[in-house]
């Protein structure tokens, strides 16, 4: 069973659900693939925010919270200065956010890659702190080691192999993976290393098409592409590609939707309409301003004073009470000091407290 949090559009606040549901399992999501068949294919994307998460939860299997936020979120020229305490705010608020899918965390380059021991404590604050099912991390048969022992130690892990973007500057740029030969079969082979290791998935990234087959049939887990093929067992793409909202985006990517042209326009619409106000009147700034400002004040005056007696006669004078400025507690026409019995009778008492047989004030009438 599952602890979440709905967040409310109007105000802006979580609330925890009515009561607790059952998201999908890592175990679930693995045993998708029965003898290298996957009946139903994994649905898979990126999401970094809570209203994000919730619009994308109920169609989604898993939920990545990819390092890719640097680049789609912060604006980085690359996801290598993404920091652990950057994946960790955007994994919880993933996490809050859904209540169906899996959430899997990227693990950001430099918080695994020196030892399995590394690679343990960043990923179980970020099991901690986030509440998310799975870790992601790259890297083929190199971090092979690294897998089993997180995942002998109660930590699920995603595999990922082909175009590894935090390996960009070994790389030398985003171009598909495994044109040759040996290039080829090394991406088959870390794939395997990462299956026998324990990963209960592996991303496919920006390889050939026949390369993409060959590992998926080659591999007992699934294999979910990105750029790779259709025939992998599942496929993820980067949401913000898929909606729309750059003007420049990988090749391989389908552009469902023109959502940064809707955002433009519609800023537009609103800004116009800002613009477009009444004007209203300003005196101008200079030597005559004060004059003016006097000059209109003062006609205003007149014209009230012109038009007043017609609207509003004047009210009589009200006469001085027949008390002292400084009453007394005999002459003070309040309940808490009724008046003397002497002065029950006379003028001055009409509309005062009469005091009841049982001593207290009565009320006026």
């Amino acid at each position: 069973m599952s602890t979440t949090f709905q967040l409310d559009t109007a105000t802006s606040r979580a609330h925890p659900t009515p009561s607790p549901l059952r998201r999908l399992t890592i175990p679930g999501i693995r045993q998708r693939k029965v003898d290298g068949v996957t009946a139903e294919p994994v649905v898979m994307l990126t999401a970094y925010t809570a209203r994000q998460a919730q619009l994308l939860d109920e169609h989604c299997d898993l939920l990545l919270v990819g390092d890719s936020l640097g680049q789609v979120i912060y604006g980085l020229p690359s996801s290598v200065p993404v920091t652990l305490d950057m994946m960790a705010a955007h994994g919880a608020a993933v996490v809050r956010g859904s209540y169906h899918a899996a959430v899997v965390v990227d693990m950001p380059f430099g918080a695994y890659e020196a030892s399995p021991e590394q690679a343990f404590a960043s990923a179980s604050r970020l099991l901690k702190e986030t509440g998310c099912a799975a870790v992601k991390l790259e890297g083929g048969a190199a971090m092979a080691e690294t897998v089993a022992f997180l995942t002998q130690r109660g930590i699920p892990v995603m595999g990922h192999v082909g175009l590894t973007p935090q390996a960009v500057n070994v790389l030398g740029g985003y171009n598909a993976r495994g044109r040759s030969d040996a290039e080829a079969q090394k991406i088959v082979s870390d794939a395997q290393a990462l299956d026998q290791a324990g990963a209960f998935a592996i991303v496919i990234e920006g390889v050939v098409e026949p390369i993409a087959i060959e590992a998926t049939r080659a591999v007992a887990c699934p294999t979910i592409g990105i750029g790779a093929s259709a025939q992998c067992d599942g496929q993820v793409l980067v949401t913000e590609d898929m909606l729309g909202m750059f003007e420049r985006v990988p090749r391989f990517v389908k552009r469902y939707t023109e959502i940064a042209e809707l955002i433009s326009s519609t800023a537009a619409s609103y800004a116009a309409e800002v613009r477009a106000r009444p004007t209203r009147f300003c005196p101008p700034i200079g030597a005559n301003s004060h004059q003016a400002i006097t000059t209109r004040a003062l006609s205003s005056r007149s014209t009230v004073n012109a038009i007043s007696p017609a609207i509003a006669p004047e009210a009589p004078s009200t006469p001085s009470p027949p008390w002292p400025k400084s009453p007394s507690a005999e002459t003070m026409p309040c309940a808490r000091f009724p008046p003397t019995p002497s002065s029950r009778n006379s003028p001055r008492s009409a509309g005062r407290p009469r005091r009841s047989s049982s001593g207290g004030a009565s009320t006026c009438r």
